[in-house]
């Protein structure tokens, strides 16, 4: 996918567009009210950034963007990166267009120096309908070039390893993050925008997660976050190394 062609990023926000105006359609109607209203739920982080004081000046602020896996992530950051201004806005069951439209709020407006964006497993597991490689590329893009707009710094994460998601059993999703990864980290070269392996490190021989690492096959256990802490820190500190763009 170019990154530099107005007219290629034009059609990837179109395509954005589509995808979430058409999943509110497909959702909202089978949701309840509140729901239909805030079907990327803004309202959960809502009143903590208004509480967040503004950055202090170096000590560069990361943010943390994603799904359940960032959410449970976010409790161990006082012990892994101990005195860190470490923000997790990480929200379970969410996908990558719920994602793109809570990230002004939930990222951009807290002016962090980085973002590290983990994201597209709930996509592939259909969560909010079903969802091609592309459409998954095409949010994790818009999040990307959003941040980079606004001079923040990215950590693209590569999805975890899942051979079988335990409440939609049968859609073969290893390679399916296989190919989703490999296109993070050429997509990541050409924005110059970190890409975080944690996929090659946990995953078995069938391209699922290590049975040590996850109690479920999705989520990690104490083990498995101490894998991805060891690989953020020199991730962060390569991206804040950057000139932001």
């Amino acid at each position: 996918m170019s990154s530099g062609a107005p007219s290629a990023r034009c059609a990837r926000v179109l395509r954005c567009a589509r995808t979430v105006s058409l999943l509110a359609l497909i959702v909202g109607p089978l949701a309840p009210p509140v729901q239909a209203q805030d079907w990327a739920n803004l309202a959960q982080f809502r009143a903590a950034n208004a509480k967040l004081p503004a950055p202090v000046p170096n000590q560069p602020r990361v943010v943390f963007m994603g799904n359940s896996i960032t959410e449970s992530w976010a409790p161990l950051f006082p012990t892994q990166f101990p005195g860190k201004p470490y923000i997790g806005r990480g929200i379970s069951g969410q996908t990558t267009p719920q994602m793109v439209l809570r990230f002004h709020q939930d990222v951009i407006a807290l002016k962090p120096a980085v973002v590290v964006i983990l994201g597209g497993t709930n996509d592939i597991a259909g969560n909010t309908g079903p969802s091609t490689l592309e459409m998954i590329e095409d949010n994790l893009a818009a999040m990307t070039e959003m941040a980079q707009a606004n001079g923040i710094r990215v950590v693209l994460c590569s999805v975890l390893p899942v051979y079988d998601y335990p409440w939609k059993r049968g859609l073969e999703p290893a390679p399916k993050i296989v190919a989703l990864n490999r296109w993070m980290a050429q997509f990541a070269a050409s924005r110059g925008a970190v890409y975080l392996d944690f996929h090659s490190a946990m995953a078995d021989e069938k391209q699922g997660m290590r049975a040590d690492l996850a109690a479920d096959g999705v989520h990690p256990n104490a083990a498995g976050y101490a894998i991805m802490a060891s690989r953020l820190e020199p991730a962060i500190l390569q991206a804040l190394a950057r000139t932001p763009k």
